[in-house]
Protein backbone atom coordinates (compact mmCIF):
# COMPACT_ATOMS: atom_id res chain seq x y z
CA UNK A 1 0.00 0.00 0.00
CA UNK A 2 1.54 3.48 -1.04
CA UNK A 3 2.36 5.43 1.96
CA UNK A 4 0.07 8.61 2.08
CA UNK A 5 2.67 11.54 2.12
CA UNK A 6 1.12 14.64 4.47
CA UNK A 7 -0.63 17.19 3.04
CA UNK A 8 1.73 20.94 3.24
CA UNK A 9 0.79 23.50 5.73
CA UNK A 10 -0.44 26.35 3.99
CA UNK A 11 1.60 29.24 4.97
CA UNK A 12 0.35 32.40 6.37
CA UNK A 13 0.76 35.82 4.23
CA UNK A 14 3.55 37.59 5.21
CA UNK A 15 1.57 40.40 7.09
CA UNK A 16 -0.63 38.03 9.33
CA UNK A 17 2.24 36.12 10.87
CA UNK A 18 3.85 39.27 11.81
CA UNK A 19 0.37 40.56 13.14
CA UNK A 20 -0.30 37.10 15.52
CA UNK A 21 3.14 37.05 16.60
CA UNK A 22 3.19 41.18 17.35
CA UNK A 23 -0.05 40.96 19.25
CA UNK A 24 1.04 37.89 21.47
CA UNK A 25 3.94 40.56 22.60
CA UNK A 26 1.89 43.32 23.56
CA UNK A 27 0.60 41.95 27.19
CA UNK A 28 -1.50 44.96 28.92
CA UNK A 29 -0.48 47.94 26.59
CA UNK A 30 -3.62 48.56 25.09
CA UNK A 31 -4.45 48.65 21.46
CA UNK A 32 -4.87 52.10 21.08
CA UNK A 33 -1.90 52.62 22.19
CA UNK A 34 0.28 49.44 21.04
CA UNK A 35 -0.89 50.20 17.89
CA UNK A 36 2.31 53.28 17.41
CA UNK A 37 4.50 50.78 18.94
CA UNK A 38 4.26 48.57 16.11
CA UNK A 39 3.53 50.63 13.21
CA UNK A 40 6.52 52.91 13.90
CA UNK A 41 9.03 50.16 14.36
CA UNK A 42 7.91 48.43 11.01
CA UNK A 43 8.60 52.49 9.16
CA UNK A 44 11.96 52.16 11.27
CA UNK A 45 12.77 49.14 9.44
CA UNK A 46 11.49 49.62 6.04
CA UNK A 47 12.91 52.83 6.14
CA UNK A 48 16.51 51.29 6.92
CA UNK A 49 16.05 48.64 4.25
CA UNK A 50 15.26 51.02 1.58
CA UNK A 51 18.26 53.04 2.91
CA UNK A 52 20.47 50.35 2.81
CA UNK A 53 19.57 48.87 -0.59
CA UNK A 54 19.89 52.65 -1.96
CA UNK A 55 23.78 52.68 -0.16
CA UNK A 56 24.67 49.52 -1.75
CA UNK A 57 23.71 50.84 -5.25
CA UNK A 58 25.98 53.84 -4.41
CA UNK A 59 28.87 51.90 -3.65
CA UNK A 60 28.38 49.66 -6.57
CA UNK A 61 28.32 52.56 -8.53
CA UNK A 62 31.74 54.31 -7.47
CA UNK A 63 29.46 56.78 -5.27
CA UNK A 64 30.66 56.38 -1.84
CA UNK A 65 31.44 60.42 -1.48
CA UNK A 66 27.79 61.07 -1.64
CA UNK A 67 27.25 58.34 1.11
CA UNK A 68 25.96 60.94 3.91
CA UNK A 69 24.74 63.27 2.26
CA UNK A 70 20.69 63.53 2.30
CA UNK A 71 20.18 65.03 -1.14
CA UNK A 72 21.09 62.19 -3.08
CA UNK A 73 18.24 60.27 -0.59
CA UNK A 74 15.78 62.13 -1.00
CA UNK A 75 15.91 62.41 -4.77
CA UNK A 76 14.86 58.76 -5.18
CA UNK A 77 12.67 58.67 -2.55
CA UNK A 78 14.17 57.29 0.09
CA UNK A 79 14.83 58.50 3.88
CA UNK A 80 18.42 59.50 5.40
CA UNK A 81 19.12 57.35 7.79
CA UNK A 82 21.69 58.86 10.76
CA UNK A 83 23.67 56.50 12.13
CA UNK A 84 22.75 56.87 15.43
CA UNK A 85 19.15 55.96 14.35
CA UNK A 86 20.17 52.87 11.58
CA UNK A 87 18.27 49.42 12.42
CA UNK A 88 21.75 47.91 13.12
CA UNK A 89 22.54 50.15 15.88
CA UNK A 90 18.81 49.53 17.17
CA UNK A 91 19.29 45.99 17.22
CA UNK A 92 22.82 46.48 18.23
CA UNK A 93 21.17 47.96 21.62
CA UNK A 94 17.96 45.92 21.60
CA UNK A 95 18.55 44.36 25.02
CA UNK A 96 19.56 47.74 26.60
CA UNK A 97 17.38 48.62 29.54
CA UNK A 98 17.44 52.08 27.61
CA UNK A 99 16.17 50.59 24.36
CA UNK A 100 12.95 52.90 24.87
CA UNK A 101 15.18 56.27 24.63
CA UNK A 102 17.67 55.08 21.94
CA UNK A 103 14.70 54.36 19.54
CA UNK A 104 12.66 57.28 19.94
CA UNK A 105 16.39 59.04 19.40
CA UNK A 106 16.39 57.52 16.29
CA UNK A 107 12.79 58.55 15.42
CA UNK A 108 13.33 61.79 15.99
CA UNK A 109 16.86 62.13 14.21
CA UNK A 110 15.22 60.78 11.01
CA UNK A 111 12.24 63.53 11.33
CA UNK A 112 15.06 66.32 11.70
CA UNK A 113 16.74 64.54 8.73
CA UNK A 114 13.80 64.52 6.47
CA UNK A 115 11.52 67.28 5.86
CA UNK A 116 9.04 65.37 4.62
CA UNK A 117 8.65 63.50 7.64
CA UNK A 118 7.79 66.73 9.57
CA UNK A 119 5.01 66.14 12.23
CA UNK A 120 5.20 62.33 10.96
CA UNK A 121 6.82 60.32 13.98
CA UNK A 122 5.84 60.03 17.34
CA UNK A 123 7.23 62.23 19.94
CA UNK A 124 9.16 60.26 23.13
CA UNK A 125 6.43 58.07 23.04
CA UNK A 126 8.43 54.75 23.74
CA UNK A 127 10.16 56.61 26.42
CA UNK A 128 6.16 57.89 28.02
CA UNK A 129 4.43 54.18 27.31
CA UNK A 130 6.61 52.76 29.68
CA UNK A 131 6.99 49.57 28.04
CA UNK A 132 8.51 46.74 29.08
CA UNK A 133 11.71 46.16 27.72
CA UNK A 134 12.13 42.63 27.26
CA UNK A 135 8.76 42.58 25.25
CA UNK A 136 10.13 45.31 23.55
CA UNK A 137 13.42 43.67 22.71
CA UNK A 138 11.21 40.66 21.41
CA UNK A 139 9.13 42.90 18.88
CA UNK A 140 12.56 44.04 17.61
CA UNK A 141 13.50 40.60 17.14
CA UNK A 142 10.54 39.95 15.53
CA UNK A 143 10.23 42.59 13.03
CA UNK A 144 14.18 42.34 11.94
CA UNK A 145 13.70 38.91 11.00
CA UNK A 146 11.12 40.21 8.28
CA UNK A 147 12.40 41.65 4.81
CA UNK A 148 9.74 44.61 3.85
CA UNK A 149 10.43 44.83 0.54
CA UNK A 150 11.29 41.63 -1.23
CA UNK A 151 11.64 39.72 -4.41
CA UNK A 152 9.07 40.78 -6.95
CA UNK A 153 6.71 41.88 -4.75
CA UNK A 154 7.69 45.95 -4.09
CA UNK A 155 4.55 46.74 -1.87
CA UNK A 156 5.24 44.51 1.28
CA UNK A 157 5.15 47.30 3.72
CA UNK A 158 1.80 48.35 2.56
CA UNK A 159 0.26 44.91 2.77
CA UNK A 160 2.02 44.95 6.50
CA UNK A 161 1.34 48.33 7.26
CA UNK A 162 -2.52 48.25 6.36
CA UNK A 163 -3.25 45.09 7.87
CA UNK A 164 -1.85 46.02 11.11
CA UNK A 165 -3.91 49.58 10.86
CA UNK A 166 -6.84 46.98 9.83
CA UNK A 167 -6.13 44.64 12.80
CA UNK A 168 -6.48 47.60 15.72
CA UNK A 169 -8.91 48.56 14.18
CA UNK A 170 -10.59 45.37 15.13
CA UNK A 171 -9.31 45.12 18.38
CA UNK A 172 -10.69 49.00 19.48
CA UNK A 173 -13.93 48.03 18.46
CA UNK A 174 -16.83 50.11 18.60
CA UNK A 175 -16.81 53.42 19.29
CA UNK A 176 -12.41 53.63 18.46
CA UNK A 177 -11.00 53.00 15.43
CA UNK A 178 -11.94 55.85 13.46
CA UNK A 179 -8.71 56.34 12.12
CA UNK A 180 -9.29 53.37 9.71
CA UNK A 181 -11.56 52.72 6.89
CA UNK A 182 -11.33 49.25 5.26
CA UNK A 183 -9.83 48.90 2.52
CA UNK A 184 -12.90 47.37 -0.11
CA UNK A 185 -15.07 50.71 1.01
CA UNK A 186 -12.39 52.91 -0.10
CA UNK A 187 -11.39 51.27 -3.20
CA UNK A 188 -15.64 51.37 -4.03
CA UNK A 189 -15.37 54.81 -3.52
CA UNK A 190 -12.63 55.73 -5.82
CA UNK A 191 -13.87 53.25 -7.99
CA UNK A 192 -16.94 55.53 -8.28
CA UNK A 193 -16.20 58.84 -8.34
CA UNK A 194 -12.54 57.94 -10.31
CA UNK A 195 -10.28 60.60 -8.81
CA UNK A 196 -7.51 60.28 -11.95
CA UNK A 197 -5.60 63.75 -11.76
CA UNK A 198 -6.47 67.31 -9.69
CA UNK A 199 -6.83 67.80 -6.22
CA UNK A 200 -8.12 65.26 -3.99
CA UNK A 201 -9.81 66.50 -0.49
CA UNK A 202 -10.71 64.77 2.79
CA UNK A 203 -11.86 66.77 5.96
CA UNK A 204 -11.55 63.94 8.28
CA UNK A 205 -8.75 61.53 7.00
CA UNK A 206 -7.77 59.55 9.82
CA UNK A 207 -4.55 57.79 8.70
CA UNK A 208 -5.02 58.51 5.17
CA UNK A 209 -6.49 55.62 3.51
CA UNK A 210 -8.16 57.80 0.86
CA UNK A 211 -5.66 59.41 -0.19
CA UNK A 212 -3.05 55.93 -0.42
CA UNK A 213 -5.89 54.15 -2.61
CA UNK A 214 -6.63 57.01 -4.64
CA UNK A 215 -2.54 57.07 -5.56
CA UNK A 216 -3.18 53.54 -6.11
CA UNK A 217 -6.18 54.01 -8.48
CA UNK A 218 -4.10 56.39 -10.53
CA UNK A 219 -1.20 53.88 -10.43
CA UNK A 220 -4.00 50.86 -11.73
CA UNK A 221 -5.17 53.10 -14.11
CA UNK A 222 -1.73 54.55 -15.50
CA UNK A 223 -1.72 57.78 -14.56
CA UNK A 224 0.35 60.42 -13.33
CA UNK A 225 0.75 60.62 -9.35
CA UNK A 226 2.32 64.43 -10.17
CA UNK A 227 -1.27 65.18 -11.23
CA UNK A 228 -2.90 64.83 -8.29
CA UNK A 229 -2.50 66.95 -5.12
CA UNK A 230 -3.64 66.16 -1.39
CA UNK A 231 -5.21 68.08 0.79
CA UNK A 232 -6.72 66.98 4.38
CA UNK A 233 -7.48 67.36 7.95
CA UNK A 234 -7.66 65.69 10.93
CA UNK A 235 -8.47 66.12 14.42
CA UNK A 236 -6.13 63.84 16.64
CA UNK A 237 -2.44 64.58 16.54
CA UNK A 238 -1.72 60.43 16.78
CA UNK A 239 -3.61 59.85 14.17
CA UNK A 240 -2.66 62.91 12.01
CA UNK A 241 1.26 61.51 12.58
CA UNK A 242 -0.52 58.05 11.04
CA UNK A 243 -1.39 59.36 8.11
CA UNK A 244 1.65 61.38 7.74
CA UNK A 245 3.81 58.57 8.19
CA UNK A 246 1.51 56.52 5.68
CA UNK A 247 1.84 59.04 3.07
CA UNK A 248 5.66 59.63 3.74
CA UNK A 249 6.60 56.16 3.33
CA UNK A 250 5.13 55.52 0.17
CA UNK A 251 6.07 58.69 -1.48
CA UNK A 252 3.00 60.66 -1.73
CA UNK A 253 3.32 64.57 -0.71
CA UNK A 254 0.46 66.09 1.29
CA UNK A 255 -0.85 69.17 2.90
CA UNK A 256 -2.94 67.85 6.04
CA UNK A 257 -2.87 71.61 7.31
CA UNK A 258 0.18 73.26 9.83
CA UNK A 259 -1.54 70.95 13.14
CA UNK A 260 -4.23 68.53 14.10
CA UNK A 261 -7.15 70.48 14.63
CA UNK A 262 -11.22 70.58 14.28
CA UNK A 263 -12.37 70.40 10.30
CA UNK A 264 -15.60 72.78 11.50
CA UNK A 265 -13.78 75.07 14.24
CA UNK A 266 -10.35 75.69 12.34
CA UNK A 267 -11.16 74.91 8.92
CA UNK A 268 -7.10 74.91 7.33
CA UNK A 269 -8.31 74.95 3.79
CA UNK A 270 -10.71 77.67 3.39
CA UNK A 271 -10.27 78.98 0.04
CA UNK A 272 -9.54 74.97 -1.31
CA UNK A 273 -11.71 74.26 -4.60
CA UNK A 274 -11.08 70.53 -4.79
CA UNK A 275 -11.71 68.48 -7.64
CA UNK A 276 -12.79 64.88 -5.68
CA UNK A 277 -13.66 64.78 -2.17
CA UNK A 278 -13.60 61.40 -0.23
CA UNK A 279 -14.85 60.93 3.33
CA UNK A 280 -15.81 59.00 5.96
CA UNK A 281 -16.61 61.34 8.67
CA UNK A 282 -17.91 60.50 12.50
CA UNK A 283 -21.47 59.07 12.22
CA UNK A 284 -24.07 60.82 13.87
CA UNK A 285 -21.67 63.42 15.65
CA UNK A 286 -23.26 65.33 18.61
CA UNK A 287 -22.71 68.42 20.09
CA UNK A 288 -19.88 69.38 17.29
CA UNK A 289 -20.44 72.91 17.77
CA UNK A 290 -22.12 75.62 20.47
CA UNK A 291 -25.73 76.58 19.65
CA UNK A 292 -24.62 79.81 18.43
CA UNK A 293 -21.17 78.86 16.61
CA UNK A 294 -20.99 79.08 13.30
CA UNK A 295 -24.32 80.43 12.49
CA UNK A 296 -22.65 82.53 9.79
CA UNK A 297 -20.34 80.42 8.49
CA UNK A 298 -19.81 80.57 4.29
CA UNK A 299 -19.91 76.82 4.45
CA UNK A 300 -23.66 76.89 4.68
CA UNK A 301 -24.13 79.70 2.35
CA UNK A 302 -27.58 79.35 0.85
CA UNK A 303 -28.52 76.72 3.19
CA UNK A 304 -30.39 76.40 6.59
CA UNK A 305 -27.32 76.42 9.61
CA UNK A 306 -27.19 72.17 9.93
CA UNK A 307 -28.37 71.35 13.70
CA UNK A 308 -26.12 71.67 16.56
CA UNK A 309 -27.47 67.93 17.35
CA UNK A 310 -26.24 66.32 14.73
CA UNK A 311 -22.90 66.89 12.66
CA UNK A 312 -23.91 64.84 9.63
CA UNK A 313 -25.03 67.52 7.07
CA UNK A 314 -22.36 69.70 8.45
CA UNK A 315 -20.09 67.32 6.71
CA UNK A 316 -21.97 67.21 3.40
CA UNK A 317 -22.20 70.96 3.21
CA UNK A 318 -18.18 71.06 4.45
CA UNK A 319 -17.85 69.13 1.53
CA UNK A 320 -19.77 70.89 -1.43
CA UNK A 321 -18.21 73.91 -0.05
CA UNK A 322 -14.81 72.25 -1.27
CA UNK A 323 -15.90 70.82 -4.66
CA UNK A 324 -14.76 73.65 -7.87
CA UNK A 325 -17.56 73.78 -10.41
CA UNK A 326 -17.31 70.10 -12.08
CA UNK A 327 -16.18 68.59 -8.17
CA UNK A 328 -17.30 65.34 -7.43
CA UNK A 329 -17.52 63.79 -3.69
CA UNK A 330 -18.04 60.51 -2.30
CA UNK A 331 -19.19 60.58 1.87
CA UNK A 332 -20.22 58.10 3.91
CA UNK A 333 -23.00 58.97 6.43
CA UNK A 334 -25.39 56.65 8.86
CA UNK A 335 -28.46 55.83 7.05
CA UNK A 336 -30.25 58.75 9.28
CA UNK A 337 -29.42 61.47 7.29
CA UNK A 338 -31.45 59.94 4.48
CA UNK A 339 -34.48 60.97 5.59
CA UNK A 340 -34.10 63.18 8.88
CA UNK A 341 -36.60 66.08 9.18
CA UNK A 342 -36.02 69.46 10.96
CA UNK A 343 -33.36 71.66 9.74
CA UNK A 344 -31.94 68.33 8.22
CA UNK A 345 -35.02 68.21 5.83
CA UNK A 346 -34.59 71.75 5.08
CA UNK A 347 -31.02 70.85 3.66
CA UNK A 348 -31.62 68.21 2.19
CA UNK A 349 -34.62 69.40 -0.10
CA UNK A 350 -32.02 72.67 -0.79
CA UNK A 351 -29.77 69.93 -1.72
CA UNK A 352 -31.91 68.26 -4.29
CA UNK A 353 -33.27 71.34 -5.46
CA UNK A 354 -30.00 72.88 -6.40
CA UNK A 355 -28.80 69.37 -7.95
CA UNK A 356 -26.16 68.40 -6.70
CA UNK A 357 -27.07 64.76 -4.94
CA UNK A 358 -26.00 62.63 -7.70
CA UNK A 359 -25.82 59.11 -6.17
CA UNK A 360 -27.25 57.30 -3.09
CA UNK A 361 -25.95 54.17 -2.36
CA UNK A 362 -26.75 52.23 1.06
CA UNK A 363 -24.56 49.77 1.99
CA UNK A 364 -24.16 46.29 3.63
CA UNK A 365 -24.35 45.75 7.34
CA UNK A 366 -21.09 44.87 9.24
CA UNK A 367 -18.50 46.93 7.09
CA UNK A 368 -17.08 48.81 9.81
CA UNK A 369 -15.74 47.96 12.74
CA UNK A 370 -16.43 51.07 14.33
CA UNK A 371 -19.95 50.56 14.02
CA UNK A 372 -22.88 47.02 12.81
CA UNK A 373 -25.34 49.33 11.24
CA UNK A 374 -25.52 49.97 7.59
CA UNK A 375 -24.67 53.02 5.99
CA UNK A 376 -24.64 55.34 2.87
CA UNK A 377 -22.47 56.41 0.30
CA UNK A 378 -23.66 59.93 -0.92
CA UNK A 379 -22.19 60.60 -4.63
CA UNK A 380 -22.23 64.58 -4.46
CA UNK A 381 -22.24 66.19 -7.95
CA UNK A 382 -21.50 69.89 -8.18
CA UNK A 383 -21.78 70.03 -12.27
CA UNK A 384 -24.47 66.71 -13.60
CA UNK A 385 -24.79 68.03 -17.14
CA UNK A 386 -23.83 66.51 -20.34
CA UNK A 387 -20.06 67.09 -21.19
CA UNK A 388 -16.84 65.87 -22.33
CA UNK A 389 -13.98 64.81 -19.73
CA UNK A 390 -10.51 65.36 -20.69
CA UNK A 391 -8.57 61.79 -19.40
CA UNK A 392 -5.07 60.21 -19.53
CA UNK A 393 -6.82 56.94 -21.41
CA UNK A 394 -8.90 59.27 -23.80
CA UNK A 395 -11.91 61.80 -23.33
CA UNK A 396 -14.79 60.48 -21.69
CA UNK A 397 -18.58 61.70 -22.30
CA UNK A 398 -20.85 62.74 -19.74
CA UNK A 399 -24.85 62.29 -20.50
CA UNK A 400 -27.15 64.28 -18.76
CA UNK A 401 -28.07 63.57 -15.58
CA UNK A 402 -29.17 66.74 -14.52
CA UNK A 403 -32.47 66.46 -12.29
CA UNK A 404 -32.14 62.78 -11.90
CA UNK A 405 -30.93 60.86 -8.75
CA UNK A 406 -29.42 56.74 -9.15
CA UNK A 407 -30.11 55.02 -5.70
CA UNK A 408 -28.70 51.42 -5.23
CA UNK A 409 -29.49 48.70 -2.64
CA UNK A 410 -26.03 46.88 -1.81
CA UNK A 411 -27.55 45.27 1.41
CA UNK A 412 -27.09 41.57 -0.13
CA UNK A 413 -23.71 42.10 -1.21
CA UNK A 414 -20.52 41.43 0.75
CA UNK A 415 -18.49 38.53 2.25
CA UNK A 416 -18.11 37.54 5.76
CA UNK A 417 -14.70 37.28 7.10
CA UNK A 418 -13.46 37.75 10.55
CA UNK A 419 -16.81 35.96 11.70
CA UNK A 420 -18.94 39.18 12.46
CA UNK A 421 -17.37 41.69 9.65
CA UNK A 422 -18.53 42.38 5.72
CA UNK A 423 -16.37 43.43 2.96
CA UNK A 424 -16.79 43.85 -0.36
CA UNK A 425 -15.11 41.67 -2.84
CA UNK A 426 -13.92 42.81 -6.10
CA UNK A 427 -16.62 40.93 -8.14
CA UNK A 428 -19.22 42.78 -6.11
CA UNK A 429 -17.49 46.27 -6.37
CA UNK A 430 -17.11 45.80 -10.85
CA UNK A 431 -20.83 44.90 -10.68
CA UNK A 432 -21.42 48.48 -8.72
CA UNK A 433 -19.62 50.50 -10.69
CA UNK A 434 -20.66 48.98 -13.98
CA UNK A 435 -24.45 49.96 -13.23
CA UNK A 436 -23.08 53.59 -12.30
CA UNK A 437 -21.50 53.71 -14.89
CA UNK A 438 -23.90 52.42 -17.71
CA UNK A 439 -26.14 55.17 -16.04
CA UNK A 440 -23.58 58.12 -15.74
CA UNK A 441 -21.10 57.61 -19.01
CA UNK A 442 -22.63 58.13 -22.33
CA UNK A 443 -20.65 55.89 -24.80
CA UNK A 444 -20.40 53.01 -21.20
CA UNK A 445 -20.31 49.41 -23.08
CA UNK A 446 -23.53 48.31 -21.20
CA UNK A 447 -26.58 50.70 -21.38
CA UNK A 448 -28.82 51.45 -18.35
CA UNK A 449 -31.98 50.19 -16.80
CA UNK A 450 -33.45 49.79 -13.41
CA UNK A 451 -32.90 46.23 -11.67
CA UNK A 452 -35.59 44.78 -9.05
CA UNK A 453 -33.82 45.59 -5.51
CA UNK A 454 -30.59 46.43 -7.01
CA UNK A 455 -31.06 50.00 -8.72
CA UNK A 456 -33.44 52.45 -9.78
CA UNK A 457 -32.56 55.70 -11.10
CA UNK A 458 -35.48 58.65 -10.20
CA UNK A 459 -36.41 61.81 -11.33
CA UNK A 460 -36.42 64.76 -9.18
CA UNK A 461 -40.48 64.93 -9.69
CA UNK A 462 -40.80 61.32 -7.94
CA UNK A 463 -38.69 62.52 -5.35
CA UNK A 464 -40.53 65.67 -4.61
CA UNK A 465 -43.77 63.84 -4.54
CA UNK A 466 -42.24 61.18 -2.04
CA UNK A 467 -41.26 64.54 0.01
CA UNK A 468 -37.35 64.61 -0.72
CA UNK A 469 -36.50 61.35 1.00
CA UNK A 470 -33.51 59.67 0.05
CA UNK A 471 -34.51 56.60 1.52
CA UNK A 472 -33.83 54.06 -1.35
CA UNK A 473 -36.32 51.22 -0.82
CA UNK A 474 -38.60 53.79 -1.57
CA UNK A 475 -37.66 53.95 -5.35
CA UNK A 476 -36.52 50.92 -5.77
CA UNK A 477 -38.77 48.15 -6.54
CA UNK A 478 -38.82 45.02 -4.85
CA UNK A 479 -40.01 41.82 -6.56
CA UNK A 480 -43.81 40.49 -6.09
CA UNK A 481 -44.79 37.44 -4.19
CA UNK A 482 -43.81 34.46 -6.23
CA UNK A 483 -47.29 33.57 -7.49
CA UNK A 484 -46.29 29.64 -7.56
CA UNK A 485 -46.28 29.78 -4.00
CA UNK A 486 -49.64 28.02 -2.18
CA UNK A 487 -50.21 30.50 0.64
CA UNK A 488 -52.71 28.55 2.40
CA UNK A 489 -50.59 25.80 2.42
CA UNK A 490 -47.79 27.79 3.77
CA UNK A 491 -49.80 29.11 6.43
CA UNK A 492 -51.52 25.79 7.70
CA UNK A 493 -47.82 24.54 8.14
CA UNK A 494 -46.70 27.60 10.30
CA UNK A 495 -50.00 27.28 11.75
CA UNK A 496 -49.20 23.00 12.65
CA UNK A 497 -45.55 24.59 13.95
CA UNK A 498 -46.88 27.47 16.41
CA UNK A 499 -48.97 24.78 17.96
CA UNK A 500 -46.61 22.29 18.63
CA UNK A 501 -44.02 25.33 20.20
CA UNK A 502 -46.57 26.63 22.20
CA UNK A 503 -47.90 23.06 23.58
CA UNK A 504 -44.10 22.59 24.61
CA UNK A 505 -43.93 26.10 26.32
CA UNK A 506 -46.76 25.38 28.27
CA UNK A 507 -45.47 21.29 29.32
CA UNK A 508 -42.18 23.21 30.01
CA UNK A 509 -44.48 25.36 32.34
CA UNK A 510 -46.49 22.82 34.36
CA UNK A 511 -43.04 20.83 34.79
CA UNK A 512 -41.22 23.66 36.41
CA UNK A 513 -44.36 24.91 38.46
CA UNK A 514 -44.27 21.02 39.79
CA UNK A 515 -40.69 21.32 40.57
CA UNK A 516 -41.11 24.32 42.91
CA UNK A 517 -44.23 22.85 44.23
CA UNK A 518 -42.29 19.90 45.54
CA UNK A 519 -39.35 22.39 46.57
CA UNK A 520 -41.94 23.41 49.07
CA UNK A 521 -42.15 26.85 47.38
CA UNK A 522 -45.17 26.64 44.93
CA UNK A 523 -46.24 29.42 42.53
CA UNK A 524 -49.88 30.94 42.83
CA UNK A 525 -51.72 32.53 40.38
Amino acid sequence: MAKRTAKPKEQKPIEQTLWDAANKLRGKVEPSEYKHVVLSLIFLKYANDRFNELRRQMIAKNQSAFLEMTPFYAKENVFYIPESARWSFIMENAKQSDIAVKIDTALHKIEEKNPALEGALPDNYYSRLHMDPSGLASLLDLINGIELQVGGDKDVFGKVYEYCLRQFALKEGKGKGEFYTPRTVVALLCELIEPYSGIVYDGACGSGGMFVQSMRFVDQHKGNRLNVSIYGQELTDATRRLAKMNLAIRGISANLGAEAANTFLNDQHKDLKADFALENPPFNQKDWREANQLNADPRWSGYPVPPASNANYGWLLNTLSKLGQNGVGAVLLANGALSSGGDEYEIRKRMIENDVVEAILIMPQNLFYTTNISVTIWILNKNKKARVEKRPEGNVSFRDRSNEILFMDLRQMGCPYEKKYVELAEEDRAVIVDRFKSWRLKDYETSYENVPEFCYAAKKTEIVEKDYSLVPSRYIEFAQAREDVDYDEKMTLLQRELRELLIQEQQSRQNLLEVMKGLGYGIDF
